[in-house]
């Protein structure tokens, strides 16, 4: 599954969250370490979904290109 991560810089480094996984958010000093927390997080919470029969979100959104 591929889904969809906002990435904001912070004072300290990145943050990151994919919009349709509420509660799944890290934390980085650089944006390629919060890019792998990230694909940790969000496997670990499907994971967990799965475990507790819970239904997974299907990735949402789209990438719109601007010339």
């Amino acid at each position: 599954m591929r889904y969809y991560v906002v990435y904001e810089r912070t004072d300290t480094g990145w943050s990151a969250y994919p919009p349709n996984l509420p509660g799944v958010g890290v934390a980085g000093s650089t944006r390629e370490e919060t890019r792998d927390l990230m694909r940790d997080a969000i496997a670990m919470h499907v994971d967990g979904l799965r475990e507790d029969g819970q239904p997974i979100p299907e990735p949402l959104g789209e990438f719109v290109e601007v010339s």
